[in-house]
């Protein structure tokens, strides 16, 4: 039988103003611990122990390292908050005002490296447990939070591990990425081209005797340009996109016609776009030009700080939940009955670990988070802390309606 859903008004769990402050606490806590991609160990320890203290029971660590905390009977379905833990890195020092990792507030804002993306979301999800378990011996389900590895790399592999090889399956999945406190219901699709112009060197003082690669890269880079304008838009998600990030260029010296040139191309995916299709547009380019070039799909690798070797290709597909889903309106009524208000609907500009469990395990996933994403990956990456206190209460409300 499908499942009911409740539809009352909730009594929705709230923090104490001492509780309030631990979760700002935590927040600033997990700013200040370094956590980048395949470095995330100190920061698993951190959420672990932070769980345990919150009397969570459930905490165990899967193969590639993810941290994983269970709520509730083991029988019935289950509701899944994912946030990754690993952050990008500190690009340029010089352009930070403020210490990457220093964690400083000022005026109710938490700055440094990963505070909107996402480690406010972290604190809040840690910190709802204590809301859930007020109420756990009444769920018809169980909650699990998933915090994850290496996901700003190779969005949704660390998920397509939890679930295809430890065999946790959940029902719903929450994403807890930055949304500004909206509700996203979707994202555009992935993949990164490493395309490779092939000539021949020669003496740069006699060009002629040689066949300049990077000319051929020109010739590419013009027609990518193009493209850009042809590619086809979704009225929710927007157009596809197209942009070359990279170009390294091989010779035999400073004063030798180069052989080779690679560029790198990350192509983003509108709805109803495909890999392959953006694959034959780049091929149908080089054809036109009648260049001499390699193409591929480039694949991360990687080790995680448990020795579990990663390897995925980077191409992922692009997802939207319909408006009128459970998940979709069960979280608009719980934002409003929490925090008095109707929520903005979205989509991420960027990607997310729902490539994997919308877009290729087509498990229904939503997003909510506390974080303006313009922020993620910049030097002045910050949060509001009424947001993620907020957050905290709207994710500790949430079982309420799915699993009750």
């Amino acid at each position: 039988m499908p499942r009911r859903f409740l539809s009352r008004k909730l009594s929705v769990p709230r923090l104490s103003e001492d509780e309030r402050a631990e979760v700002i606490a935590f927040a600033q806590q997990l700013v200040r611990v370094p956590s980048l991609s395949t470095q995330e160990s100190a920061i698993a320890r951190l959420i672990q122990d932070e769980l345990r203290r919150l009397g969570v029971q459930d905490v165990w660590v899967d193969r590639v390292g993810n941290v994983i905390a269970e709520i509730g009977p083991k029988e019935g379905p289950i509701l899944l908050y994912n946030g990754h833990m690993d952050t990008v890195a500190v690009s340029n020092r010089d352009s930070w005002e403020r210490d990457p990792y220093g964690g400083d507030i000022e005026d109710g804002i938490l700055y440094g490296l990963g505070a909107s993306d996402m480690k406010g979301s972290l604190a809040a999800m840690v910190h709802s447990t204590r809301l859930i378990l007020r109420y756990a011996d009444k769920l018809k389900g169980r909650v699990v939070m998933a915090f994850v590895v290496q996901e700003e790399p190779c969005e949704g592999h660390a998920m397509r591990i939890l679930v295809e090889e430890e065999g946790l399956r959940p029902d719903w999945v929450l994403l807890g990425e930055p949304t500004d406190m909206k509700i996203s219901r979707g994202q555009r699709g992935r993949v990164m081209f490493k395309v490779t112009t092939l000539g021949r060197s020669s003496h740069a003082s006699r060009p002629d005797l040689g066949e300049n690669a990077v000319y051929a890269a020109a010739k590419l880079i013009f027609g990518i340009e193009l493209l850009a304008s042809e590619l086809p838009r979704d009225p929710f998600l927007g157009p596809g996109t197209v942009a070359v990030t990279r170009i390294i260029s091989q010779s035999p010296s400073l004063n030798a016609v180069p052989d080779t040139c690679t560029l790198y191309i990350d192509r983003r995916l509108t709805l109803g776009e495909t890999v392959s299709q953006a694959l034959a547009q780049l091929e149908a380019l080089i054809g036109r030009e009648e260049l001499s070039a390699e193409v591929e799909i480039t694949t991360y690798r990687a080790s995680s700080y448990t020795g579990y070797r990663l390897a995925a290709k980077e191409a992922f597909p692009a997802w939207v939940l319909d408006k009128n889903h459970p998940l979709v309106t069960n979280l608009i009524r719980t934002v409003e009955e929490t925090l008095g208000h109707q929520p903005q609907i979205c989509h991420w500009a960027f990607s997310t670990d729902g490539v994997y469990t919308m877009g290729v395990a087509n498990i229904p996933t939503v997003g909510f988070g506390p974080g303006n994403p313009d922020h993620a990956h910049t030097p002045n990456d910050q949060v509001r802390l009424e947001d993620v206190v907020r957050a905290t209460e709207v994710y500790g409300a949430f079982p309420m309606r799915m699993l009750r």
